[in-house]
């Protein structure tokens, strides 16, 4: 015989006690069935004080309520609406179609909560204690709301696909077995996911993770030292912004804004690797003042991930790696304090379009900022700071950014190569500063004027030559390429023969550097 057989719709079951009965009247009424005592601490769902039979109803009979329970009185729209309920043995509603309204508050599971694959229209448990949810592949119309709650042993969201809003508010969860506090790969979100003040003690799961609107953390503390990452979330996509941001404890607190005085801020701290390669954002990644605590081999990943605007303002980490290998940003708003010093931070291939720097940021100090993501020398990062510097209209530190390129890539080069470097620099800066060649050549030509003014110069031609000008003589052995008359006319010996020959070495060597510099110049212009 099953359960309920035999009843004449809206009969109250001969096997319920006291309090089940009224949490069945209540349910058909759609009001709130309330068994608090009113003492705080009595009352509260997460301590040792015992909740007796009068306030205790089966878990069975709940599932009875919720899968195929009575009709409502005239007027009515049946829910189930508790308050400070004990709920005894595994609440297992897999696979089932629940059409009522549910919220519980305030309410203590004994056993975990089966939902995978059910079926909801709302769904909302606020500061219950939960041994565990068990909620794979669970679809809600609407909201799933679980602030405040506290879950022993994890949830499990896994392919859920949320109507509306999840809400993970102040929410407590420790990991499972696997190591997990909350498993929602490939979980979908019609429009926000809020859990701000989450504390997290285990790996926070996103993988492909979907969200429609925003997703906050702010405030959030995750911590998992057990494994590799606190937040584990490659391929996540979120339509708007991703808030790794501080909350106010009683207030939210927006990105950027002053909160109210009075107000106490709860950063969002982060004890373990976070993980969000190959993600898609549509607004923001805002990690202002955000706290990473590291070991050496964890890191905060942003590979390959895409996003409008990298607000890149946290705590330095002071251990770990920072990568944005691959990653492709349109707005990079950042600190100085904020970057890693070198060894720490990877950028390769990493694509910004512009930089908007949060207080002071020199350029020696944007160098210092490539220098230590360049374990071993790449001429990229400085190519793309050099291209972004100058679509901003700073050709000047453009150039700068270009000739500490060519001083780094120095380094790499044999004997040769790095003493012909040197001269390029000290002469013309590789080309990048043309007027250190007019001022050695200007030099040059007055210091040979003065000497050479003093040098026997007996001509070769005795029926016809020039006039002898020292100074014409100096700048027709410094010009290279033009012919002045003069250097062929006259003939020079002992020492005087080789300063001659100096200087012609020295205007080639001005000439070529200048030539290579502009070239350089030219193909990047």
């Amino acid at each position: 015989m099953t359960e309920g057989a035999g009843l004449v719709a809206g009969d109250l079951p001969d096997e319920l006690t006291a309090a089940e009965a009224g949490m069945w009247q209540a349910f058909r009424n759609g009001s709130v069935y309330d068994l608090s005592s009113g003492d705080a601490v009595v009352d509260d769902p997460h301590g040792g004080h015992p909740w007796g039979p009068e306030r205790t109803v089966r878990a069975r009979i709940v599932a009875w309520l919720l899968l195929d329970g009575p009709p409502a009185l005239a007027g009515r729209v049946s829910a189930l609406k508790l308050t400070g309920v004990r709920i005894t043995g595994t609440l297992d509603l897999s696979g089932g179609t629940v059409r009522p309204y549910v919220e519980l508050r305030g309410c203590r599971f004994d056993d975990e909560v089966l939902l995978p694959e059910a079926r909801f229209t709302t769904l909302r448990l606020v500061d219950c204690a939960v041994p565990r949810l068990e909620a794979a592949r669970v679809h809600t119309e609407g909201d799933l709301h679980l602030p405040r709650c506290r879950f022993q042993n994890g949830v499990r969201l896994t392919d859920a696909h949320i109507g509306t809003d999840l809400l993970l508010n102040q929410a407590v969860v420790y990991r499972d077995r696997s190591g997990r506090s909350i498993a929602a790969d490939g979980m979908t979100v019609g429009q926000d996911l809020q859990a701000e003040m989450l504390e997290s003690h285990g790996e926070l799961s996103l993988r492909g993770a979907k969200v429609g609107v925003s997703l906050s953390l702010r405030g959030a503390v995750l911590d998992n030292p057990y494994s590799r990452y606190a937040l584990n979330a490659p391929q996540l996509t979120v339509e708007r912004t991703l808030y790794l941001t501080p909350a106010g404890v009683g207030s939210p607190l927006l990105s950027g804004t002053t909160p109210a005085r009075g107000t106490r801020i709860q950063p969002f701290e982060c004890r373990g690797g976070l993980r969000l390669d190959d993600g898609r954002f549509g607004d923001a990644v805002d990690l202002e003042r955000a706290r990473f605590s590291f070991t050496d081999d964890q890191e905060l990943s942003l590979r390959r991930t895409h996003v409008p605007e990298l607000r890149f303002l946290c705590d330095r980490p002071q251990r770990g790696k920072v990568v944005l290998s691959g990653a492709r940003v349109v707005n990079l708003v950042d600190r100085a304090a904020s970057w890693p010093g070198p060894g720490n931070l990877h950028m390769a291939g990493f694509g910004y379009e512009s930089l908007v720097p949060r207080g002071p940021f020199p350029l020696t100090g944007r160098l210092d900022w490539v220098a230590a993501a360049t374990a071993e020398y790449a001429p990229e990062p400085y190519e793309r700071l050099a291209a972004v510097l100058r679509a901003a209209g700073e050709d000047e530190d453009a150039r700068e950014v270009l000739l500490a390129k060519q001083r780094r890539r120095r380094e790499t080069l044999p004997l040769a190569a790095k003493s012909w470097g040197y001269v390029q620099d000290w002469t013309v800066a590789y080309g990048y500063r043309p007027g250190r060649a007019a001022v050695w050549m200007a030099v040059l030509w007055a210091a040979g004027t003065l000497a050479f003014a003093h040098a026997d110069h007996p001509p070769v031609n005795h029926d016809g030559h020039p006039y002898w000008s020292p100074a014409l003589f100096t700048l027709d052995l410094l010009l290279p390429v033009i012919d002045l008359g003069q250097a062929g006319q006259w003939q020079l010996r002992g020492g005087w023969q080789w300063l001659a020959a100096a200087m012609i070495m020295i205007g080639w060597i001005l000439a070529t550097t200048v030539a290579a510099g502009a070239t350089r110049l030219l193909r990047r212009g």
